[in-house]
């Protein structure tokens, strides 16, 4: 860019007509300026809270059409935040995807919720309810009651499973019982003090596989808490993770005997969450409010 801007410069102080070569060159020069880069508003949101700097921050980009893949995987690292939504219209729904500054996943919860407000707020998306189709997990709903949204998500399915060793030496506590879902561990523990308490070791963590370890117990106020550790997807410790809560919801519904549950993500920022499980979806609440909105140039 800045290189062209200088020759054109240059050419524009050659004293040639209108009608001559160098005029065409800028005439030319100008237009692959104008054509080179492609503007795209973006926003950041912090999900599953009602203040800044709580909750789970995503980047939310609404677009015409596609980008190429790299172009994706490029901006979601160079925002550097756990995931990146990007949505296109299509018809009255719209496509979505997410991705990690690493890799793109088949479901994010928080980004998902992040986008559907960015398109409630900023779109005038004209219902309460937005449709949103995922290539890997199928059709998505967000409805809006007042400043809350409420995702519509596939249940995941729970297995009984030994704790693998590598993970009882990640976490240096051995949990009292373990599950393994679509994607993630889970396990299960005593009391919130011991999920407040862990300090796992990321590399360990990594060698178990999957998509992430889910660590829960009962909740002092509210009926379970949790922790999401993911570093095979780049984010050592996940803030706020709406998707694994389709997994802790039937887990939870099941133990507590109640189809309606309060929880609470105990990272550094904490998230707050409601959770239903209706059948084989799970409907998971929260709010979500905007930190910046900008527009970059890719």
């Amino acid at each position: 860019m800045f290189f062209r801007s200088m020759i054109m410069l240059m050419l524009q102080r050659i004293k040639y007509g209108r009608n001559g070569f160098f005029h065409t060159l800028v005439l030319q020069i100008q237009t692959l300026d104008s054509i080179t880069l492609k503007k795209i508003q973006l926003y950041q949101v912090d999900a599953f809270t009602d203040k800044v700097f709580g909750g789970n921050p995503a980047a939310v980009c609404v677009l015409d059409a596609w980008l190429e893949n790299d172009v994706m995987q490029q901006i979601a690292a160079e925002n550097n935040l756990a995931e990146t939504a990007f949505v296109v219209p299509k018809g009255d729904s719209y496509e979505i995807r997410w991705f990690t500054p690493t890799v793109e996943v088949d479901l994010c919860g928080h980004a998902t919720l992040a986008a559907a407000y960015v398109l409630f707020r900023y779109y005038d998306h004209p219902s309460n309810k937005i449709v949103l189709h995922s290539r890997n997990s199928g059709q998505l709903t967000v409805t809006k009651q007042g400043e809350e949204l409420t995702l519509d998500f596939p249940v995941d399915t729970l297995s009984e499973i030994d704790t693998p060793q590598v993970l009882v030496e990640a976490l240096d506590k051995a949990p009292v019982a373990a599950y393994k879902g679509k994607t993630d561990f889970l396990l299960l523990y005593p009391t919130q003090q011991d999920i407040e308490e862990l300090v796992p070791d990321f590399r360990l963590v990594e060698r178990a596989g999957g998509r992430g370890v889910i660590v829960t117990a009962p909740g002092d106020e509210v009926d379970f808490v949790s922790r999401f550790f993911c570093p095979n997807v780049g984010i050592n410790e996940d803030p706020v993770t709406g998707s694994a809560h389709t997994t802790l919801t039937p887990y939870w519904s099941q133990k507590l005997d109640k189809t309606i549950l309060t929880a609470k993500q105990l990272s550094r920022r904490q998230g707050n969450l409601t959770c239903e499980l209706d059948g084989d979806r799970v409907k998971i609440t929260g709010k979500a409010v905007t930190y910046l909105t900008g527009e970059i140039e890719v």
